[in-house]
């Protein structure tokens, strides 16, 4: 087995049919996973905002920080891999809500809705999530099947 660890703002894309791929400590960020059952690429992206126009310099640094720039990027990767859209199994992880007194923020929310605008938009189906709450989240995609797991505490639970 060959671990790839995706930390905030980050992500990564492979083909490699031993790899898992992991993210850890998913609170109102948003795991976003990929996979192709045919060629047996997968991705990850672990976006932390909605918005790249909250800090455009750190969008042109670490675009995998916000949604309008981490998710097309996912996208542009797999597809450079080879993967089709409509092959795509999607599935998506995170957006609770925590230390957010009144819902001021509401980081989680707007990150879900954003992912959601910029899925509609291009036509991209996702078939599973898990969202919401206030529990932090460590989602896993297993490249040789397509399994993602998310685990809060030690309840490890398909997606």
């Amino acid at each position: 087995m060959s671990l790839v660890t995706v930390g905030i703002g980050d992500l990564a894309v492979t083909g490699d049919p031993r790899a898992v791929i992991v993210t850890h400590g998913l609170g109102s960020c948003i795991a976003l996973v990929a996979w192709d059952p045919g060629l047996r690429v997968g991705g990850m992206l672990h976006f932390q905002l909605p918005a790249s126009a909250l800090s455009p310099e750190r969008a042109l640094d670490a675009p995998g920080t916000f949604a309008d720039t981490g998710i097309p990027l996912l996208f542009h990767r797999l597809y450079a891999r080879g993967c089709r859209k409509e092959a795509l199994v999607v599935k998506a992880a995170g957006g609770g809500s925590f230390n957010d007194r009144g819902g001021a923020f509401d980081i989680g929310r707007r990150n879900h809705a954003a992912m959601w605008r910029i899925l509609r938009h291009a036509r991209v189906a996702v078939v599973a999530e898990d969202v919401g709450g206030s529990r932090s989240r460590t989602v896993r995609l297993f490249l040789d099947s397509g399994r993602v797991t998310v685990q809060s505490g030690d309840q490890v639970a398909p997606l």
